[in-house]
C-alpha cells in the first residue's frame, strides 16, 4: 500500500515539474523573441503600430493549458525588460501590468476555445485590441510622443482618437502575426512529435 502511494506521489512530482518545466520553456522563448523583434524593430513590438512577432506563440495555447501562464510569463518578462531599453521608465510598468494581461486573456480564450482554432485565435487580437491601447497613450504622451505614424496628425490632446487608433492598428497587427505567421505554425508543429507531449490528459485535436 505504502508502495502505491509513493508511486503516486511520485508520479505527481514528475507531473508538476513537467508543468513547470513546460511554462518556463514556453516563457523563455516568448521573452527571447520579443527582445529580438525590440531590438531589430524598436516600437513596433509595443509602439502605436505592433507587430510583435513572439505573439504567434499564442497558437501553443491550442495545445497546452501551459502556454497560458507560460506566455504570460514571458511577457512580464519582455515587458521588464523593455522599460531599460525603451526608456520608458516606470510608465512602462503599464505595459508589464496591462500588456501582459492581454496576453494572459488571449492564451486563455485560445485555448478554451482550441476545438476551433480559426475562432480561437480572435481571443488575443480582440485582448491585445481592447486592452493595450487602453493604456497606450498614456505610456506614450509621459514619454513625449504621440504623433500617427506616417503622419502630421498630433493626437496628444484627444485620448479617444488614439484609442481609436490604437484600437484599429494593434488589432490589426495582432491579427496578421496569428493569421500569417500563426496558423502555418500549427500546422508546422502537427507534423513534428510536439503537439503529442503538449496535448492535455483528454488529447484534444485540432483541424486547420
Amino acid at each position: 500500500m505504502l508502495s502505491k502511494y509513493a508511486r503516486q506521489s511520485t508520479e505527481n512530482t514528475f507531473e508538476k515539474t513537467r508543468h513547470i518545466a513546460r511554462i518556463g520553456m514556453i516563457a523563455a522563448v516568448y521573452a527571447a523573441f520579443t527582445l529580438i523583434t525590440i531590438l531589430f524593430l524598436g516600437s513596433l513590438a509595443w509602439g502605436p503600430i505592433q507587430f510583435r512577432i513572439s505573439e504567434a506563440l499564442t497558437v501553443l495555447a491550442l495545445f497546452t493549458f501551459d502556454a497560458v501562464p507560460g506566455l504570460t510569463l514571458g511577457c512580464v518578462i519582455a515587458n521588464v525588460a523593455n522599460m531599460a531599453l525603451s526608456g520608458t521608465g516606470a510608465l512602462g510598468l503599464l505595459d508589464v501590468v496591462f500588456g501582459s494581461l492581454a496576453t494572459c486573456v488571449g492564451a486563455f480564450i485560445t485555448w478554451k476555445m482550441r476545438k476551433r482554432p480559426l475562432l480561437a485565435l480572435l481571443g488575443p487580437v480582440l485582448a491585445n485590441a481592447v486592452i493595450v491601447p487602453a493604456y497606450l497613450p498614456i505610456l506614450l504622451k509621459g514619454i513625449g510622443f504621440y504623433t500617427i505614424p506616417f503622419t502630421d496628425i498630433d493626437l496628444e490632446t484627444s485620448y479617444m482618437l488614439m484609442y481609436l487608433f490604437g484600437l484599429f492598428t494593434t488589432g490589426l497587427g495582432e491579427a496578421v502575426v496569428l493569421y500569417i505567421l500563426g496558423l502555418p505554425l500549427v500546422r508546422a508543429l502537427k507534423k513534428t512529435p510536439l503537439p503529442a507531449s503538449l496535448e492535455e490528459p483528454e488529447g484534444m485535436q485540432i483541424s486547420v
